[in-house]
């Protein structure tokens, strides 16, 4: 995806009523039918279990928008729009790229292209930016959490984050993406996440399909539980 796309998070999810679209988007009136995906993805949100209040603000919120939006999975088409990310597991932990613009360790995501899912492109803009062999799980993609936030450009995202599988190697991004990716031990991604993901690092460290390890080092440590508590932080722009 590149720096202008991560998708992160840092303002309360779901602020202000749906039909205000920040970023100076305008009310669309409903076009004959949902383009090829939307209905799909409507279903998996509204059966989507959130952690917390602001994940469910999120969630309240992505799903108006969906029935509002004409192209919600279009970047170019309002400045408000659906983006897929992704919270990458393994044996050693997640991996966190760093961010170049924002100077600030992100998650894995970005828009998605014409004809993709989010799912997709969550899994597309995750291999481009760390250079790594990733899968979602054996049984279909894991819609993991969702978040609601500012990104560049006066945009909001409706970011939709899924978990990927990831193998054990290092991650090497190619020209052109930011040159720092690498895995972290979840207790160290926890202290570098910000409000929106964190409530990503809880789903997916408490997910059956997370690996054992990555805590502490010691793969016998279940992580944090999702009740852990959670530090406030400012509210900063963010990106997927």
């Amino acid at each position: 995806m590149g720096d202008t796309d991560s998708t992160g998070g840092g303002t309360a999810a779901g602020a202000g009523p749906a039909a205000a679209v920040p970023g100076g988007g305008r009310p669309q009136a409903p076009a004959s039918g949902p383009p090829a995906g939307v209905d799909e993805l409507r279903r998996a949100v509204a059966a989507h279990l959130p952690g917390d209040a602001r994940e469910e603000a999120a969630r309240q919120r992505i799903l108006a928008e969906l029935g509002r939006l004409r192209a919600p999975f279009d970047e170019h088409a309002d400045p408000l729009h659906v983006t897929g990310s992704a919270v990458i597991v393994g044996r050693r932990g997640t991996v966190l790229h760093l961010h170049r613009r924002l100077g600030r360790w992100m998650q894995t995501g970005g828009h998605v292209d014409p004809g993709e899912s989010p799912a997709a492109a969550a899994w597309r803009e995750s291999q481009e930016e760390t250079g790594l062999a990733l899968q979602h799980p054996a049984g279909g993609p894991v819609l993991l959490h969702v978040d609601v936030h500012p990104a560049a450009k006066g945009h909001t995202h409706l970011d939709i984050r899924y978990l990927l599988l990831g193998p054990d190697d290092d991650p090497h991004p190619p020209p052109g993406e930011s040159p720092l990716a690498r895995w972290y031990r979840w207790d160290d991604a926890f202290a570098l996440a910000d409000d929106a993901l964190r409530g990503a690092l809880v789903a997916a460290r408490r997910h059956p399909l997370c690996p054992a390890g990555g805590a502490t080092g010691d793969p016998s440590d279940p992580g944090p539980s999702r009740q852990e508590p959670q530090e406030p932080h400012e509210p900063q722009e963010q990106q997927p």
